[in-house]
């Protein structure tokens, strides 16, 4: 059973940058597809970012060529390296994955299609 366990959140003002972390335990695989969502005060959980086993990213419009996603399989590591931070990112940011071998391609964004999911980690922008 995998689970998930994000870190790196905290406070810091517009204009500037955070990275957080995600470690997988139990059994995952570098197969797996993973991602980051966010969910702001008084709205529902939107994607942020995507990365498939093969290592290619897909990300939401509100945070390309802002926000990088990584992973390092040795490290059981997803990483989101957060740049040029607006006061509107301010969220609980969640790491998901799903099982091996899945590739979601277009349809990353849905939550369904995860099967484990961090506990999330506060960002909080000031502007």
């Amino acid at each position: 059973q995998g689970q998930l366990a994000e870190s790196g959140g905290g406070s810091v003002q517009a204009g500037g940058s955070l990275r957080l972390s995600c470690t997988a335990s139990g059994y995952m695989s570098s197969s797996t597809c993973m991602a980051w969502f966010r969910r702001a005060p008084g709205k529902g959980r939107e994607g942020v970012a995507a990365i498939e086993g093969d290592g290619s990213t897909t990300y939401a419009d509100s945070v390309r060529g802002r926000f990088i996603i990584s992973r390092d399989n040795a490290k059981n590591t997803l990483y989101l390296q957060m740049n040029t931070l607006k006061f509107e990112d301010t969220a609980v940011y969640y790491c998901a994955a799903t099982l091996p071998q899945t590739r979601l391609g277009d349809w990353w964004y849905v939550t369904g299609r995860y099967n484990y999911w961090g506990q999330g980690t506060q960002v909080t922008v000031s502007s």
